[in-house]
């Protein structure tokens, strides 16, 4: 969907399209539980800014609404917009780097343990002066 009908300023764009994730993922693609595309820039979170986030969504069970509702636990993948100047050189980046890394992260994540998938996990990539890195970020 294009950046106007998502509301969108006129000198943001996102990076990547839903059907890039989708295509990048494969038959993994069953195991989201969304794909979101932000509006805000992901500088107002971190610096670099993150331009690709995915989060492990552990369940956590709680009283009187405290606990993650069963169809929220999984795999959420955020999309932040890039400068409209920067978007195919972030597109490419992504595309060439950033998807297989988040293909390889949600397989050995399906094959973590018990400890593991009980526990939120977060990885992001970010993007400055044309070039890309990734992080785990605290839960």
């Amino acid at each position: 969907m294009s950046a106007r009908n998502r509301r969108l300023p006129r000198h943001l764009a996102w990076p990547l399209t839903a059907t890039d994730v989708h295509d990048a993922l494969g038959h993994l693609t069953d195991e989201l539980r969304t794909v979101r595309f932000l509006t805000g820039l992901g500088a107002d979170r971190s610096e670099p800014p993150v331009v690709l986030g995915v989060t492990w969504l552990a369940p956590r069970p709680g009283n009187h609404g405290g606990g993650v509702h069963p169809d929220s636990v999984g795999f959420h993948i955020d999309l932040w917009p890039v400068g409209s100047s920067d978007r195919g050189s972030a597109r490419t980046l992504l595309r060439v780097h950033a998807l297989p890394q988040l293909h390889e992260w949600i397989t050995r994540a399906r094959r973590a343990d018990d400890t593991w998938r009980r526990t939120t996990h977060r990885h992001s990539w970010h993007l400055a002066d044309g070039h890309l890195s990734r992080s785990d970020d605290p839960s």
